[in-house]
């Protein structure tokens, strides 16, 4: 979780500097009517949020407070984490696994907001020709997966709800993109991934979907802040979080249309995008206790596989009152 690659250090290194630039810059105090007095710092992964930079409404909402509002872009959710680590973020969006992670490794992050449960976003899939019907046919096969994502607890959920143990099958650990050459190429026999790689594969490899993690996690979307931020900007966090959710309600009614928007951030054809948006949940709230919960599984589960070092307690992991 700590250890990242130099680009990744540069990606960071580039966010600190460009939120030093902002406040430093006299135009940071001219964007607004009034004088700018916090700056909120937004790190977004291409989709959703990127929707929600594109709109421009979390600005106008936050310039009457004096917030002015930074975006940086990340490739992944842990390299948004070790930038909140680092101080160069105030808020991002992951998804269930990498915060379990930071958390485990001492990162001062609280959960912000989470989405509705996303379980058909996340499945096992098997090559169009595969012999293997059921999840009980995996035993004994390679299946490549991520390793410590969303996808790695719905791997070991899914075959216990079908009698296996995760020792009865063979993990191959691999990122998307070497994991679909594995897949292409007949390397391993099955491949636990999400979308939008997921549609990508059911659309252009004609993979067959043998499980999605219906029934077995939820797979929610969160987004993330420190506890420091949280406690002073209760109101900015408040706005960005109804702003989130205004943006769910957006594509749930007009889908089409957000599929065309997405296929654009993403550089995927629509066709692809549109089965991504026509299974996804919508709607984003505050962490609640129950949620947190949620995250308490996942974490004693990674524990139990030694992916992390110690027990967590996660039921201090939500900010103030955000209701």
């Amino acid at each position: 979780m700590t250890r990242f690659t130099a680009l990744n250090r540069r990606q960071i290194l580039a966010a600190t500097l460009a939120s030093a630039a902002l406040i430093s810059s006299p135009l940071a105090f001219a964007q607004t009517p009034a004088r700018v007095s916090r700056v909120f710092r937004i790190g977004n992964q291409k989709g959703w949020l990127s929707i929600l930079k594109a709109r421009g409404t979390l600005e106008k909402r936050l310039a009457p407070l004096g917030v002015s509002v930074t975006w940086t872009e990340f490739n992944a959710g842990p390299v948004q984490l070790e930038a909140l680590n680092v101080g160069a973020i105030d808020f991002g969006d992951v998804g269930e696994a990498p915060p379990i992670f930071a958390q485990a490794a001492g990162a001062p992050l609280v959960y912000a907001a989470a989405t509705v449960p996303r379980p058909k976003l996340e499945a096992v899939i098997v090559p169009k020709a595969s012999t293997i019907k059921t999840v009980a046919d995996l035993k004994g096969k390679k299946i490549a997966l991520n390793k410590g994502s969303n996808v790695h607890y719905l791997l070991v959920k899914l075959l216990e709800k079908n009698g296996l143990k995760y020792g009865d099958v063979q993990p191959i650990f691999l990122a998307p993109a070497d994991a679909r050459a594995a897949f292409e190429k007949g390397a391993v026999d099955a491949w636990v991934i999400w979308d939008p790689f997921l549609a990508a594969a059911q659309k252009t490899l004609e993979a067959r979907l043998l499980a999605d993690a219906t029934g077995v996690a939820n797979n929610r979307n969160y987004y993330f802040t420190s506890r420091d931020f949280a406690t002073k900007n209760t109101d900015v966090l408040k706005i960005a979080i109804e702003e989130i959710d205004a943006i769910d309600s957006w594509i749930s009614k007009n889908k089409a249309a957000a599929a065309l928007e997405l296929s654009s951030v993403l550089g995927l054809d629509k066709s692809i995008t549109e089965v991504y948006v026509g299974r996804a949940g919508y709607g984003t709230k505050p962490v609640t206790r129950d949620i947190l919960a949620e995250q308490q599984v996942i974490a004693d589960t990674f524990f139990e596989l030694k992916l992390i070092p110690k027990k967590l307690n996660l039921l201090h992991a939500a900010p103030v009152d955000l209701k």
